[in-house]
C-alpha cells in the first residue's frame, strides 16, 4: 500500500499538468540581511495524504525527503544562501507536503442561461463527465528565528499523474522546488 501511496504523492510533482506556483512574503522583513538558512528541527517537514486511512505518510516521507532537501539546498546555493553549520541561521526552512484526492463534474445544459430564449424545455439535469482527481502541494515556510514568524511561503500545486516512473517523479519534485524558489526573495 505504501508504495501506491509513494508513487501517488511523487506523481503530485509529475505529469503534463502546470505545475502552479505563488508565494507571498511579510513587507517588513529585510530579506537583503539573510545569508544562511537551516531545515526546522527535529524534522524538517511533514507529509499529509488525504485520500484513504491506509495511507503511510511515513514511508512517504522517508522516500520524498531526500529529494525534496536536495532541491531545496541546491536552489538556496544558487541564491547566495549557504547552509548554517555553527551559528543559529538567519531562516529556518519547513516543508509540508499535500496530496489530496478533488473532483470536477459537468451536467448536462450547465453552461446555458438559466432561461433560454429561442425555446428549449427546461431538463433536469444529468452529470454528463465526472472526473477523480488527485492534486498535489508542496508548500515551503521560512521562518526567521529573530522574529518567531513566518516571513516567506511559497505554494506549488499541481496534478497528481499516478503512471510516471520514479525518476520522472523526482525530476518534477526538483522543477517544483526550483520554480516556487525563483520566487524567493519577494519582489519590493
Amino acid at each position: 500500500m505504501w508504495i501506491v501511496a509513494l508513487t501517488l504523492l511523487g506523481s503530485a510533482f509529475v505529469g503534463a499538468a502546470k505545475i502552479k506556483v505563488r508565494a507571498e512574503g511579510d513587507k517588513t522583513f529585510d530579506f537583503s540581511s539573510v545569508r544562511t538558512w537551516d531545515w526546522d528541527a527535529p524534522t524538517p517537514g511533514k507529509v499529509i495524504l488525504a485520500r484513504s486511512a491506509e495511507d503511510d505518510p511515513e514511508a512517504i516521507r522517508k522516500r520524498l525527503e531526500p529529494t525534496l532537501m536536495e532541491a531545496v539546498a541546491e536552489s538556496f546555493q544558487a541564491r547566495g544562501l549557504k547552509k548554517a553549520t555553527s551559528s543559529p541561521p538567519d531562516l529556518k526552512v519547513t516543508y509540508y507536503a499535500i496530496v489530496k484526492l478533488t473532483a470536477g463534474a459537468q451536467e448536462m445544459g450547465q453552461f446555458l442561461p438559466a432561461t433560454t430564449f429561442w425555446g428549449l424545455p427546461p431538463f433536469a439535469p444529468a452529470t454528463t463527465s465526472f472526473k477523480a482527481i488527485q492534486a498535489g502541494s508542496l508548500i515551503l515556510d521560512l521562518v526567521s528565528p529573530a522574529k518567531g514568524d513566518i516571513v516567506w511561503r511559497g505554494i506549488a500545486e499541481t496534478e497528481v499523474d499516478p503512471s510516471k516512473t520514479d525518476e520522472e517523479r523526482k525530476a518534477r519534485l526538483r522543477e517544483g522546488v526550483r520554480k516556487l524558489l525563483e520566487k524567493y526573495p519577494p519582489k519590493k
